[in-house]
């Protein structure tokens, strides 16, 4: 099996329920406040793992409690950490997390070690990649650091795949270092000028990342499912039935299902269908990390056994 390197963010999610997402200069009331290990690098090192990944996270904390916190949880999952930096001048990022009833959110992120990830992060993620190992990247980190990364990596041999989250346009010269580019229905923006509306304007947007340069493209539509465009071929992909608790990880566990499932010799088709049953299984759970399903939980809510017998690899 080849590894999975994840080069991102660690964030403390804090996160509050509601009965509605609040409008401008709205105050809603809430119950308690509640803490979850998040940041979406981490959250994808951890669904990684958990789905049988060799895993390790490369980033920065602060020398605070949550970055110890953070560090305890992706050790206790397995994900190898001594690629994680402690700033002495930074503190550990931290998203700010309503949800409302049906599983909505809205998400503020506060960057904080996260935003100067730099050259040393970047050569610490790259220097050991081999053909056919997974370099996993996010946008929570300098954009600058991503095109280095992406770069070296895929100079290596390397499979590149990019959730580009939050939404940011994209040069060429990057999307031409991915294997897999992953957005959702409104990370779509900047390729198509408008989120995704339907899988018609999904197929559109990942057909035109295709166009520009990556290998594939994955569009993500939550309880629509997802739509594949990898060269020629498109595939749609329906989502599994599950009543929604809260969708904070839904995105993250589906890329870290991926990148799992390729390092493990998966087909993209066949990698992307086990990532949308973990999406799926995500939203079931409230949190972030805390959501992330496990072999188990798969084959308890959709009679799926994870590892399968793999098909080759296209």
């Amino acid at each position: 099996m080849s590894r999975v390197v994840v080069l991102g963010s660690l964030n403390m999610d804090l996160v509050v329920s509601l009965s509605h997402l609040p409008r401008s200069g709205e105050t809603v009331i809430g119950d308690r406040l509640q803490r979850f290990a998040g940041g979406k690098g981490a959250n994808q090192a951890v669904a990684a793992a958990r789905l049988g990944a060799e895993v390790a996270m490369v980033g920065r904390v602060g020398k605070d409690s949550f970055g110890d916190e953070l560090l305890s949880n992706l050790e206790a999952d397995g994900v190898a950490i001594d690629g994680v930096e402690r700033d002495p001048n930074e503190p550990t990022g931290a998203a700010l997390i309503l949800v409302e009833e049906g599983g909505e959110n809205m998400i503020a992120v506060a960057r904080g070690a996260s935003r100067v990830v730099g050259d040393a992060e970047v050569a610490r993620a790259t220097s050991d990649l081999k053909e056919s190992d997974v370099l996993l990247l996010q946008l929570e980190i300098p954009l600058a650091m991503v095109v280095a990364a992406a770069r070296r990596a895929k100079a290596a041999g390397a499979r590149v795949i990019l959730n580009a989250a939050p939404a940011a346009a994209l040069e060429a010269s990057l999307l031409s270092q991915l294997e897999v580019l992953v957005v959702n229905e409104l990370e779509v923006e900047p390729l198509l000028g408008r989120p995704a509306a339907d899988p018609e304007e999904a197929e559109e947007a990942a057909r035109m990342a295709v166009q520009q340069g990556a290998r594939s493209a994955v569009v993500t539509l939550g309880a629509a499912g997802a739509v594949l465009v990898q060269g020629e071929s498109i595939h749609r992909m329906k989502a599994q039935r599950v009543e929604a608790v809260d969708t904070t990880g839904a995105g993250d566990a589906f890329v870290g299902a991926l990148a799992a499932a390729l390092a493990a010799g998966a087909a993209l088709v066949e990698a992307a269908e086990l990532a949308g049953a973990a999406g799926a299984a995500a939203v079931t759970k409230p949190g972030a990390q805390a959501s992330l399903p496990r072999p188990e939980d798969l084959r308890r809510l959709f009679g799926m056994t994870w590892p399968v017998q793999l098909k080759a690899r296209q």
